[in-house]
């Protein structure tokens, strides 16, 4: 059974791409088949997936507007352990196109139907941003990942984010739930970092992954190569760190499935 994460958070530079790109990879790795979508104008998880934005001939904006499927547009990574709906800087176009279509929040959704079965998990990387893009991730999801840095304003934001979830719930996606808060670019030396970790674990308790993604010179570089941070330097800490996730993220599935 399909199962869909929309990777997000209102606040930029948080490591939303680098957690799409990475654990699409390590999944991957893991012989789970993975499709990941960039909703992101930006179109960094198409680049650091190793493919280039410019040569695109269609891309997620086509299947948004309905003029291509999402069978058509996929394609697959170059690393060869996951496919990608690629994006471009066409998509930010595609908010002003998409406030006159019918049925404009469920437009990702409806158009994903013909194609979940053949994938164990689709991954959505949302931009960070409020907006119609990333209402159509969560409304496409199952559930909501959201990847935070360890200081002092990412609870606030935390806060917007989670009232957010709950009115997508409310009115478009009755089955949205959060399935876990991740942190991100960690320094344990840093005793503000230790703190706001110490409080996510206290408010949201089994919602916060055990693993943790560190501060890694090797994850910074491998987008500026085209290549998740496995294909990079499989030793390093922060492909080691999402290969973890990978794993805690099955056995919470597994888990999930045994209890229903």
């Amino acid at each position: 059974m399909s199962r869909t994460l929309a990777i997000t958070n209102q606040k930029g530079g948080v490591g939303k791409t680098t957690t799409s790109v990475n654990l699409a990879a390590s999944l991957g790795a893991a012989k789970r088949r993975v499709l990941l979508i960039d909703l992101d104008p930006q179109a960094n998880a198409t680049m650091g997936s190793g493919i280039d934005k410019r040569a695109l001939a269609a891309t997620v904006y086509q299947v948004l507007i309905g003029s291509h499927d999402v069978a058509s547009v996929r394609l697959r990574a170059p690393s060869g352990q996951y496919d990608v709906l690629p994006a471009n800087r066409e998509l930010a176009g595609a908010e002003v196109e998409m406030v006159e279509l019918e049925r404009r929040e469920v437009r990702l959704k409806e158009a994903l139907e013909s194609v979940a079965g053949e994938y164990d998990f689709i991954l959505i990387d949302c931009p960070p941003a409020l907006n119609l893009l990333t209402l159509n991730g969560l409304t496409a999801a199952d559930a909501v990942m959201i990847p935070m840095q360890c200081e002092y304003y990412a609870l606030e934001g935390l806060s917007d984010l989670v009232s957010t979830v709950k009115k997508v719930r409310a009115h478009l996606n009755p089955r949205l739930e959060i399935e876990g808060l991740l942190r991100t670019m960690y320094d344990p030396r840093n005793t503000l970092a230790q703190q706001v970790s110490a409080q996510l674990v206290q408010h949201f308790g089994d919602k916060v992954y055990r693993t943790v993604i560190p501060r890694n010179i090797r994850l910074a570089e491998a987008p500026s190569h085209g290549v998740p941070v496995l294909e990079y330097d499989k030793a390093s800490k922060g492909a080691q760190a999402y290969l973890a996730l990978a794993g805690e993220m099955l056995n919470r599935t597994a888990q999930a499935e045994q209890v229903s």
